[in-house]
């Protein structure tokens, strides 16, 4: 009992030391209070069991593991915190989507506890010699029992998310405080789901817990001697949780444990199983241990190669991964960082940087990293220019180097690019990324695990790695280049129409304003002035307007409409059709599923360019009729008519049109909104005769 008392007690002391440790950093991030806090529950906890193991008084003890249960329901919603923000630059996404699962860790547990504290423990005689209290728990507290194992899996869940997701030097300073928590809750696991097999725990469980809270503080402070706590900004995707292995590694455990529970209660020997069980945590710790060590990964894959003479790497399969991960990513910035963590897992190297070159600025900046996450945006000022003689060095070379060995002049600067963190972390490699003969930038390896020399068969792989980014990188920048030359283009082709438009817009205004000083006193001359100077505003508004089409994209306003009445209601609205031999059949027709205002613009285009395309003696034929359980409307005009080049070529592009003062973009918009609400239009025309437009909508029920 006197061991008990002392791991127990022992425990409580380190984790408050750890604790005070890490809240006196000068970055005090959520996930640092939240360590504080939870280090703090813990040594509470352990206190408190320390104090009900020494307890020979059955209602000490029942107090004492009461307020000990009190203080694990604080547990899981503080841990789950830490999980979801240490070292996590998207941490606010992670709390805003799990903030329901955090209330009902917080408050369930709390509730039920302090709802009904006096109910949840029974404290029977001891059991053997050891004078060991039993346990025996109420419904209720194995309702808490349950949330406290829920707790410690999505601990531990979201901390493999966070270590999956960091790479090369990232992954090294994070490594141990993952290790180390992951030591507690698994502990936490094993006596809940104890708890639970057995409906209620003998205080001697406590020693698992406690020696779990040593053991995973030792571990912990192995991380603050590396790193002094140091976290990482790394961007774990939403989706990763689903693809854990956590649950499915708990799931065997716990059902191993169970049998073998089992097995010890049957051949009654369960006195010493908490010792065994202790044991088996620590062994469970240095395998861990031992199996993030890149090192030992490393000297794996080392014996493996030489003893079984096969290659180093698989090319086939990283050279599919590499096409495969490159292929995805529409940014050369996010393209460099999946091509620096490619490189960094494949090659064991824990500092892999990428740089490119910046014409504008003539530098080369820092777009990617594994050992800096904050070093990948190009805006710290780090960097050397981008010089003639630099490059010239490089193209030379044509492959990757060692950085150490290159005595000449122009490579100091790329020298001084990168810091080592590792003296032993053998010499800087630098990859040249040439895209034929132009020149994209370096990548540039340092901190290898053991500081391996690299292989002529690993600088050939590296070579066509980096090959690959620089094609990659040059194409993403020519097709960037090339959509903003077409976004110009247009907007020159735009412009030169709406200027014309507008040059004779004003031209028809300053002749009428040099005219107006002889002719004002003529009302007849005013009267005209007046209806020109109406024509020419309205006319710039409809170009106003045309334009405005092009870059408004918002949704239809869809309901049921009667295709015959927006016909009739456009004709009325369009001005001038008198003078023209206008003739109507309407026939009818099924309810469609429009926006109104969009098709009555579609009618009024088609009625406006009938009009426009007739002589003198104009014929305009408007039709409806139903086909096929269709709503179906034609616009025939005997007009000037259409070749059959322009209709198939240039009709429904923009700015393109017969018309001596037209934008051109009519058609264009005509058929966007015709082909948005789920219908077609269909053109015949022959020059010389007219043309005829047919424009369908599918019957309501087909919408």
């Amino acid at each position: 009992m006197m061991l008990s008392t002392l791991l127990a007690f022992a425990a409580a002391a380190v984790t408050g030391v750890v604790a005070v440790v890490a809240v006196r950093r000068k970055v005090r991030s959520v996930a640092a209070w939240s360590f504080f806090a939870g280090m703090i529950l813990l040594g509470l906890e352990c206190a408190l069991d320390g104090l009900a193991v020494r307890s020979a008084d059955p209602d000490e003890v029942d107090r004492w593991q009461t307020l000990a249960l009190l203080v694990q329901s604080f547990l899981p919603g503080t841990w789950l915190v830490f999980s979801l923000t240490y070292s996590r630059g998207n941490y606010r996404e992670f709390l805003a989507k799990w903030r329901f699962t955090l209330l009902v860790l917080f408050l369930f547990p709390v509730g039920l506890i302090v709802g009904y504290r006096s109910e949840l423990i029974e404290v029977l005689e001891p059991l053997g010699t050891g004078r060991t209290w039993w346990l025996s728990l109420s419904v209720l507290a194995k309702a808490v029992d349950v949330v406290l194992l829920l707790g410690a899996v999505l601990i531990l869940m979201n901390l493999e998310t966070t270590m999956r997701s960091a790479v090369g030097t990232m992954r090294w300073r994070i490594k141990f405080v993952v290790l180390g928590i992951a030591v507690v809750f698994g502990a936490r696991i094993y006596t809940c789901s104890q708890t639970l097999l057995f409906s209620g725990r003998s205080l001697a469980m406590a020693d698992v817990e406690t020696s779990a809270v040593l053991l995973g503080c030792a571990l912990i402070g192995v991380a603050y001697v590396r790193s002094g706590f140091a976290e990482v900004d790394v961007y774990p995707s939403r989706a990763v949780l689903s693809s854990s292995i956590t649950v499915l590694l708990i799931g065997v455990y716990l059902f191993i444990v169970g049998v073998l529970a089992k097995i010890v209660a049957r051949l009654g020997d369960a006195g010493s199983f908490q010792m065994q069980a202790v044991l088996v945590l620590v062994g469970v710790t240095l395998l861990g241990v031992i199996f993030f060590s890149d090192r030992f990964r490393q000297s794996i894959r080392e014996f493996v190669t030489r003893h079984f003479a096969r290659p180093q790497h698989d090319s086939r399969r990283i050279w599919t991964l590499a096409t495969r991960q490159m292929a995805s990513v529409l940014d050369p910035n996010g393209l460099c960082a999946a091509a620096a963590k490619l490189i960094s897992e494949t090659f064991e190297v824990l500092s892999v940087s990428i740089w490119l070159v910046e014409d504008r600025k003539q530098q080369i900046i820092p777009v990617a990293s594994t050992s800096n996450p904050g070093h990948g945006d190009g805006r710290d000022g780090t960097g050397c220019a981008a010089s003639e003689p630099l490059r010239e060095g490089l193209a030379a070379l044509a492959g990757p180097f060692d950085l150490e060995k290159a005595k000449d002049d122009w490579a100091e600067p790329v020298k001084r690019l990168v810091r080592t963190q590792f003296p032993h972390g053998g010499n800087q490699i630098c990859i040249p990324l040439f895209a034929g003969e132009r020149w994209i930038g370096v990548a540039i390896l340092a901190d290898r695990v053991n500081g391996v020399s690299y292989s002529v068969e690993e600088l050939d792989l590296l070579k066509c790695i980096g090959d690959q980014l620089a094609v990659a990188v040059l194409n993403l920048r020519l097709t960037e280049d090339l959509m903003q030359a077409k976004e110009m283009e247009a907007f020159q082709t735009m412009s030169t129409f709406f200027v014309h438009d507008l040059k004779n817009a004003a031209s028809g205004l300053n002749l009428m304003l040099r005219n107006l000083p002889v002719h004002f006193d003529d009302p007849a001359f005013r009267a005209d002035a007046l209806r020109g100077i109406g024509n020419t505003a309205a006319r710039i508004d409809n170009m106003i307007e045309r334009l405005s089409a092009l870059r408004n994209n918002a949704e239809p306003r869809r309901e049921e409409a009667d295709l015959n009445e927006l016909v009739g209601e456009t004709i009325k609205r369009v001005e001038g059709m008198e003078q023209v031999d206008l003739k109507k059949e309407l026939r009818a027709l099924p309810e469609v599923f429009v926006d109104r205002e969009q098709i009555r613009n579609v009618i009024t285009n088609l009625l406006l360019n009938a009009r426009e395309a007739l002589g003198r003696e104009g014929r305009i034929v408007v039709e409806t009729a139903r086909r096929d359980g269709r709503a179906v409307l034609s616009i025939a005009d005997n007009g000037a008519g259409m070749t059959a080049e322009f209709v198939k070529e240039s009709l429904f592009r923009p700015f393109q049109s017969t018309k001596k003062n037209g934008l051109g973009i009519g058609m264009f918009q005509s058929k966007a909104i015709v082909e948005a609400h789920g219908g077609g239009i269909e053109v015949e025309s022959e020059a010389g005769k007219g043309t005829t437009f047919r424009v369908w909508f599918p019957a309501k029920s087909k919408a």
